[in-house]
């Protein structure tokens, strides 16, 4: 922990293990199969109806075999033949082919759909576009930067599983249980819902595309923090003693190891138990202890951080999302200290992996400036 950031560093974070969720808002346990269709109708189609790694996916008119039959197993991927749609080597750029290949969970294998009926690869954020507007058979497929043109406009197999929680939260019950299926049965769905009632700007401004992204930016971080929503407090107890800031007027009346991190941004330092407890109306700075735990109180102090407070960075991460500086900007207001401008490109890379992956579960496209 640095005095100049709001949370706890010494976690020993644990290998962060996603389920990706249903590309088509599928529903966990049945996958959504059936054609793509595109620009004049016409199919997504594998070249001559190979399974051999590298065949080219084009476009073809439909024909009902199993060339064209896509399905979707509940990971973020599109499968035909027993494998996966596929960007030939890993490319991000404009112009990358599409090819199929043995499924491998890469990056280059993700895909969202959006509501504006855009296939995105999160990665690239680029989508997958059909070369030249030409609606020709055998037109290859490839990814491109999003226009909303024609050429980018899929038709999806429809499924079902979405049904929005009836607070109106933009990530459903099955859905945060996707992004954190080893979580701590401490994180609940419901402490999260509860939290968000105290901070109704948090995933509710703007349109749906910003407040899915906000709420995946939010999501990531806090994964990147706990290990998957794993630990609830810091794992490095030499630690716990240094948080305590004997300058400030109100001391540290629960002890002088007792202010160490919790929770999904790992509160930490007296005065920032002081704070939070001030604007969330619970006397934190007497008892800490109530973050690792309240559930909704845990996540409390996480929005109150995401929603008011600047950290190292110059703007709020709420701000960041929805005045469109990006995720990277979320990044450097939670430890841009130690990790921007090329202080730690790992952590900063673990963080932008569970973004795309969250906005992937959630059907958006992650947006531009990812990196810090």
């Amino acid at each position: 922990m640095r005095r100049s950031r709001f949370s706890g560093r010494a976690l020993a974070l644990t290998a962060l293990t996603a389920v990706l969720s249903a590309l088509f808002t599928a529903a966990p346990a049945e996958a959504a199969e059936g054609s793509v269709t595109g620009l004049a109708g016409k199919c997504v189609d594998v070249a001559a109806a190979s399974s051999a790694n590298g065949t080219a996916v084009q476009l073809y008119t439909c024909n009902g075999t199993d060339a064209q039959r896509w399905s979707n197993p509940g990971d973020g991927t599109l499968h035909a033949l027993g494998k996966c749609l596929d960007v030939v080597d890993r490319g991000t750029g404009d112009g990358a082919s599409v090819q199929l290949w043995d499924c491998s969970g890469g990056a280059n294998q993700q895909w969202a759909v959006t509501a504006a009926r855009d296939i995105v690869n999160p990665a690239a954020n680029k989508c997958l576009d059909v070369r030249g507007n030409n609606s020709a058979d055998g037109t290859r497929l490839q990814i491109w930067s999003c226009t909303g043109a024609a050429n980018q406009k899929w038709n999806a197999p429809a499924s079902g599983g979405g049904t929005p929680d009836p607070s109106g939260f933009v990530v459903t019950e099955a859905q945060f249980n996707q992004m954190f299926p080893n979580r701590n049965p401490f994180y609940t769905y419901a402490g999260l819902v509860a939290a968000t009632k105290k901070y109704p700007a948090f995933a509710g401004t703007g349109g749906d595309t910003v407040k899915k992204q906000e709420a995946a930016a939010f999501l990531a971080n806090v994964s990147h923090e706990t290990g998957g929503l794993v630990h609830i407090v810091e794992q490095n107890t030499a630690n716990y003693p240094h948080y305590c800031d004997g300058n400030q007027p109100y001391g540290c009346p629960a002890g002088q190891a007792a202010y160490y991190g919790r929770g999904p941004i790992q509160l930490s330092w007296n005065f920032n138990y002081k704070a939070a407890g001030d604007a969330l109306g619970i006397d934190l700075l007497n008892n800490p202890w109530r973050v690792e735990r309240e559930p909704d109180v845990a996540m409390m102090t996480g929005l109150w951080y995401w929603n008011t407070q600047n950290g190292p960075g110059t703007m709020t991460a709420h701000d960041a999302m929805v005045d469109g500086a990006g995720f990277g900007q979320t990044i450097r207001s939670i430890n841009g200290s130690l990790e921007c401008d090329g202080r730690n490109p790992a952590q900063v890379r673990s963080r932008v992996d569970a973004y795309l992956r969250f906005t992937s579960i959630l059907g958006v496209a992650p947006g531009g400036n990812l990196y810090c």
